[in-house]
């Protein structure tokens, strides 16, 4: 059993999160007998605990907004019956209708030079074997 004082607690945030990190530090060496390696196993321990730590929190921080995005995406479709994006993705093709009639006449241009370049090289090719 712990015995607690008033004047132990710690005064400010800081110090109450170091005291619950030197616990939970303790905690793990006792759970893992930690306090028995030596100084470089220890080493090694605590660097693939951070290592995990770390990965795991990288992790999370990219990769979870996508994920709760994408969770609200599929629970708006089981509550409303359709896809939200599909409003608004019709949205947009009404407005940006010329601009993609522009692009796919550009494309249709680059598409034949670029047919008309590769049927030259195939035939020079063949004339050279």
């Amino acid at each position: 059993m712990e015995y607690r004082r008033k004047n132990d607690e710690p005064s400010s945030a800081l110090q109450r999160l170091g005291r619950w990190f030197r616990l939970k530090q303790y905690q793990v060496e006792v759970t893992f007998a930690v306090y028995m390696f030596t100084p470089t196993e220890k080493f090694v321990f605590w660097s693939v605990v951070f290592l995990l730590f770390s990965m795991t929190t990288i992790a999370a921080a990219l990769y979870l907004p996508q994920h709760i995005a994408f969770l609200i995406g599929r629970a708006w479709f089981y509550v409303n019956g359709r896809d939200g994006s599909a409003a608004a993705s019709n949205v947009f093709a009404h407005v940006n209708k010329d601009a993609l009639s522009l692009s796919v006449a550009s494309l249709g241009e680059a598409t034949a030079k670029a047919a008309a370049a590769a049927t030259e090289t195939v035939g020079s090719t063949f004339r050279e074997l």
